[in-house]
């Protein structure tokens, strides 16, 4: 092994030294949990005794550990333990004694009924950063509703852009709002721990899935208050930008091409043989470009619909055009540039009973040259750190006993 590889394979990830306390479930918490623990961070995930974490049985083919849970939970240790009950509630504090960030995203008021709010918090540790994630955020009108991501991407806006005109709204196939807000979630937290660096004082940071959706949203809401514009569906366009699209190839294939800068544009033009095009003046910008979007479009189809996508990728690849296939998981895997850049990590991992295999999992990003994040273990068996975790903060084997007789843990 190379001896920078051995350097950062030995190398603690930037946040070693942090401690977390996850108290959540599914996709958003989690999602904030895994990023801090890729980077170093001592991420201990608190699930309830009986079940565990619901993310556990989505996407479940075999066994009783869904890979969507091994990827989202990797280089976390698992506690169980019923944040309802005193007991409990115990030895949550006992762990935010020690903590310096609580990640929870339960609905609002959830933490306050079993005596954990802020302020009980900061009782016995005034340092302690807690970044709450709900449907709503926790002040306003809305707070107490039932907030899931495909909700929040209806009212934060997306879900009206996302599609064709002529169809109902569509969803993206991935839950975007809680990976967003659990992106927010460790933004606000880092933020708020360089700010105890200088304070001492700990902060509650308030992510809303709907408002982590909505910032996406670039100039919506501007552009409808100054010109009244309301932006609708526009299928594989970006509406305001062009030519960028999705084309269909010889092979029935897609690709994206994006054409929208003054000197890429010429250049796309000349690689599809429409050299005037690109010396026409009255497409010499993007406005000029948007007034005639359709007449690029078409030509833009044209050419492409006469190769095989391959081909139409290496021709614009050759012209220094933006563009890309639409990858499926199978070419993705494939794929000699992921593999390079660390995108594609192997673990041995059990799908079945009895069954262990190689998977491919996501590799970590971001990338850091000197203190890389890395995948140390993939999501934990359900409360496989318990009497470690319960240990550290001085529970005895004793008391261990006495709590899982109760179902504590």
């Amino acid at each position: 092994m190379p001896e920078s590889s051995a350097r950062h394979e030995e190398a603690p990830g930037p946040l070693a030294g942090l401690r977390v306390l996850e108290m959540g479930n599914f996709i958003a918490a989690p999602s904030a949990g895994r990023l801090m623990a890729d980077l170093g961070a001592d991420v201990v995930k608190v699930e309830r005794p009986r079940g565990g974490d619901e993310l556990r049985r989505w996407r479940l083919h075999e066994g009783d550990t869904s890979l969507l849970f091994r990827a989202m939970n990797r280089n976390k240790r698992s506690l169980t333990l019923d944040l309802g009950r005193p007991e409990g509630q115990e030895v949550a504090l006992a762990l935010i004694r020690r903590c310096d960030v609580v990640l929870e995203n339960f609905r609002p008021g959830t933490l306050e009924r079993w005596g954990l709010g802020a302020e009980r918090m900061r009782a016995v540790n005034p340092g302690v950063v807690l970044a709450r994630i709900s449907g709503y955020g926790q002040t306003g009108p809305y707070r107490d509703r039932p907030g899931f991501g495909g909700v929040a991407e209806a009212v934060g806006g997306l879900r009206h852009l996302t599609g064709y005109p002529d169809r109902p709204p569509t969803r993206l196939g991935i839950s975007l709002a809680d990976s967003v807000a659990g992106l927010y979630a460790v933004v606000g937290a880092l933020a708020a721990l360089h700010r105890r660096s200088a304070t001492g004082r700990g902060e509650v940071v308030d992510v809303a899935l709907y408002e982590a959706v909505y910032s996406l949203m670039e100039s919506l809401t501007p552009d409808y208050d100054a010109f009244g514009i309301e932006r609708e569906r526009a299928g594989g366009a970006l509406p305001g930008i062009a030519p960028s699209n999705t084309y269909v190839c010889q092979d029935g294939r897609y690709v994206v091409i994006s054409g929208n800068g003054d000197a890429v544009f010429r250049r796309l033009m000349a690689v599809i043989g429409r050299p005037g095009l690109g010396d026409d003046p009255r497409l010499a910008d993007n406005a000029g470009r948007v007034r005639h979007v359709a007449e690029l479009d078409a030509a833009i189809t044209a050419w492409t619909a006469e190769l095989p996508h391959e081909e139409a990728l290496m021709r614009l690849a050759a012209g220094d055009v933006p563009c890309g296939p639409i990858y499926t998981a199978a070419e993705i895997a494939k794929d000699p540039h992921f593999a390079a850049r660390g995108m594609l990590e192997r673990h041995r991992v059990a799908i079945a009973p009895g069954w262990h295999q190689d998977v491919a999992f996501p590799g970590v990003v971001p990338k850091l040259a000197e203190a890389p994040g890395r995948t140390r273990w993939l999501g934990p068996d359900l409360g496989e750190h318990t009497d470690v975790v319960l240990a550290e903060v001085g529970i005895g084997a004793a008391r261990r006993e006495e709590l899982r007789d109760l179902g504590v843990v």
